[in-house]
């Protein structure tokens, strides 16, 4: 489970979003990688806007992980906010841990493709190219998240049989940790998550390429949305929380993390 080191409280004059410093809050929120980086740049603005503290962690949206969102709840762990895949969103609802009226869209986000920094980029501009490149790969690694669970049960079987076998052979689940740090390390030569799980991994000083988005009918795009605690102790400001990720002020930040904003 990664911890933010985000845990800073700033007084300064002048409150926004409605709060006080006076009255300012911690709040528990708990993220689904899709969302996180986002959420971790976020975090120190509505900080210093509020005064509040946000203690961040994450968590995938599913799986067998003992990190995944549903079994940390299933533990009885606290927060204020959860942010994971909307269907898993709303099994919380039901399940009585999210306040079935505070779930709310965040962004939509799509599945990448990454490599090793300097190894050649495959061509995956179309459906063809992109199952020849699954074909042709050495070692595949797919998330244990929304983007792998697609791709498992959805994107390899639609292959005939043969090459079904063939791609499940060299294909492996990452659980609890990040695909686009297992390709960094030289475990697999292709790897698949959400974009914005593999964007902390490039640039200057990343040592993974981002390709870009698997092509259709392959793709799909994953809501990640937000839900308030049904025993959070803090909701008003969680709501506040939501509604400034939400906000114009937010969405430069999100895009520059491969997420398109959901408008309100």
């Amino acid at each position: 489970m990664k911890k933010s080191p985000i845990f800073i409280t700033i007084c300064l004059a002048g409150a926004g979003l409605g709060s006080t410093f006076a009255n300012a809050d911690t709040l528990e929120v708990i993220s689904s990688g899709g969302f996180y980086s986002s959420m971790e740049k976020l975090i120190p603005i509505f900080e210093k806007q509020t005064g509040h503290t946000v203690h961040l962690s994450s968590g995938s949206s599913m799986g067998e992980s003992p990190t995944a969102i549903p079994n940390r709840l299933n533990r009885g762990e606290r927060f204020d906010i959860v942010v994971l895949a909307a269907p898993e969103l709303s099994k919380l609802a039901e399940k009585g841990y999210v306040d079935p009226n505070s779930q709310s869209a965040l962004v939509n986000s799509s599945i990448g493709m990454a490599v090793p920094k300097g190894a050649p980029k495959p061509d995956i501009s179309s459906a063809a190219k992109f199952e020849k490149v699954l074909l042709n790969a050495k070692h595949i690694g797919y998330s244990a998240s929304a983007s792998g669970t697609h791709l498992e049960k959805d994107v390899f079987p639609s292959f005939p049989p043969v090459e079904y076998k063939v791609i499940s052979s060299k294909a492996e689940k990452v659980v609890g940790d990040r695909v686009a740090k297992r390709i960094a390390e030289g475990q697999f030569d292709i790897g698949f998550q959400q974009i914005s799980e593999i964007k902390p991994f490039t640039g200057k000083y990343g040592q993974v390429e981002l390709v870009g988005p698997i092509p259709a009918p392959y793709q799909k795009v994953t809501v990640f949305a937000a839900g308030i605690g049904k025993n959070s102790e803090h909701a008003k400001v969680a709501k506040e929380l939501i509604q400034f990720v939400k906000s114009p002020q937010a969405t430069q930040i999100i895009e520059e993390q491969g997420l398109e904003q959901v408008k309100q």
